[in-house]
């Protein structure tokens, strides 16, 4: 976990007041919190949360061994640790986390207030808009930040992120290091399991952002009202100042509506929203646009994108740039200069005669939108691999497959991280209700799906491999054996007889 230089000490008396609760034990100075074990530094608060397996607080005594000086936990955490004797003080509070979370922004003297944040929620489109926002911040002079699902940025410097939105200690301390680096802007991924699991709470934006919402993540939330309002409960003043939301979306036009902070509007399509395209026209690099912003602004330039989606996420990244500052003349310039982010639509190329893609599609419309923006490249043949993780929302599974079915000529169905599932039993739902018949195939083993795919390919064809995207390994009964889409892909075209 990267964390500032400049360290505060707190006594832990002042975080039990803080909290507005109880302090069991010796008050002492903390210098730092975590929650993980692992990366305990001497004077830090051990964050003890509940876990879907086992409780936080059975670490403890490594915590302690590491040189913690305190524990936050609940009412069961403290138990366990007074159970194992290891003779921390501990904070005891109702939910560990929503502490957690007041407590790092607290600690760390509310870093995201002192940096222009951008968070960007939806189920797809934040990798790619938080990505071209930042390269649009870059090249514009401005030392930048980057958190999302890929990677982690702080100007230069490039970390290798965990997970898509880090827990609340993580991330106050990456913004507080941001803040001591002296980065201006950050553009940030905000998943709806960091909303919901209060990962966000003591956070907030200058700007929020709203992408879509489509079916995703439903093993966790259970249903689609569900997952919008953890969504959209970001869209609040105690998480942000402005909305900047897309109303081609259904459920994005329901937000802009019932959101509590101001909003600003995109559309691709309606040009009454506050940004729109005057014009987009299609062509082999990608697409000639004319942007309206606010106040009848122009922008126009070339986008080096591929796929109308990525219409979406430019014209949203654009829109935050110049809320945030950027003169619309210096965002014209730097239009042409965009690329996407690793595992977006990202072309493996060796010198072949047709099309390879590789992307990160793993949600029934993310599997249509990118199938979408293939055929859209080709007069000839789009040849598609796909495969649903395992542990994860079962009931995308068949619609997932049929998006594959209906929109790839060659639809190849295979495996992708079945972690504790049985592979040939996901194979089963996705492909429930469908014929797989020649040329069509179901392939268990991901490398030879990907050969497959391949031996099928001829001139100007398109050849998709969708799932996986930026990921470099296969995860499947608790072994992660390294395994790259893009470089697969690549070896299998070199290989063609």
């Amino acid at each position: 976990m990267e964390r500032p230089l400049t360290r505060n000490e707190r006594s832990l008396r002042s975080v039990a007041g803080l909290l507005s609760t109880d302090l069991v034990g010796n008050d002492v100075k903390i210098s730092g919190l975590t929650h993980s074990s692992k990366e305990i530094e001497p004077g830090d608060i051990f964050l003890a949360f509940p876990g879907a397996k086992t409780h936080g607080a059975r670490f403890a005594s490594e915590a302690a061994q590491k040189g913690a000086r305190a524990a936050l936990t609940d009412a069961a955490g403290a138990a366990i640790i007074t159970e194992i004797s290891c003779n921390l003080p501990i904070v005891v509070v109702g939910d560990p986390r929503r502490a957690a979370g007041i407590l790092s922004s607290w600690f760390y003297e509310e870093p995201m207030r002192d940096v222009y944040c951008v968070g960007i929620t939806g189920t797809n489109g934040k990798t790619t808009t938080t990505t071209l926002l930042h390269q649009i911040w870059t090249r514009a002079g401005r030392e930048s930040g980057l958190i999302g699902t890929v990677e982690t940025r702080i100007g230069t410097d490039l970390l290798k992120s965990k997970r898509t939105t880090p827990e609340s200690s993580d991330l106050q301390a990456l913004v507080a290091t941001m803040r001591e680096r002296h980065v201006r802007n950050l553009a940030m991924e905000v998943s709806s399991h960091a909303i919901s699991l209060e990962r966000m709470r003591g956070s907030h934006f200058a700007l929020a952002a709203f992408t879509n919402l489509t079916q995703d993540h439903l093993d966790f939330h259970e249903t689609m009202e569900a997952y919008f309002q953890a969504k959209a409960s970001l869209f609040s003043f105690e998480y942000a100042d402005l909305a900047m939301i897309n109303i081609d979306d259904p459920y994005g036009a329901r937000l802009a509506l019932s959101s509590e902070i101001p909003v600003r509007t995109i559309s691709r399509r309606n040009q009454g929203a506050d940004w729109s395209y005057v014009s987009a026209h299609a062509h082999l690099r990608g697409y000639d646009v004319c942007i309206r912003g606010q106040g009848g602004i122009l922008i126009e330039g070339v986008l080096h994108l591929h796929g109308d989606y990525n219409l979406d996420n430019a014209l949203m990244a654009v829109a935050l740039a110049f809320e945030s500052g950027v003169d619309p003349i210096e965002i014209a310039a730097i239009l042409p200069t965009l690329t996407s982010a690793q595992g977006r639509l990202e072309p493996v190329d060796v010198g072949q005669d047709f099309a390879a893609f590789v992307d990160y599609a793993h949600s029934p419309d993310s599997v249509s939108r990118v199938l979408e923006a293939c055929r859209s490249m080709t007069t000839g043949k789009v040849i598609a691999v796909l495969g649903c993780g395992g542990d994860r929302d079962s009931s995308k599974r068949p619609l997932m497959g049929r998006a594959l079915s209906n929109g790839s000529d060659v639809a190849v169905f295979t495996s992708d991280n079945p972690r504790s599932e049985d592979p040939l039993t996901i194979l089963e739902q996705m492909t429930e209700s469908l014929v797989v018949a020649e040329p069509d195939k179901v392939i268990s083993d991901r490398r030879s799906a990907i050969d497959y795919a391949v031996s099928r390919a001829g001139a100007g064809d398109v050849v998709a491999i969708l799932g996986k995207g930026h990921e470099t390994g296969q995860e499947s009964v608790g072994i992660i054996t390294p395994f790259d889409d893009r470089l697969a892909l690549a070896q299998a075209i070199e290989s063609r007889p």
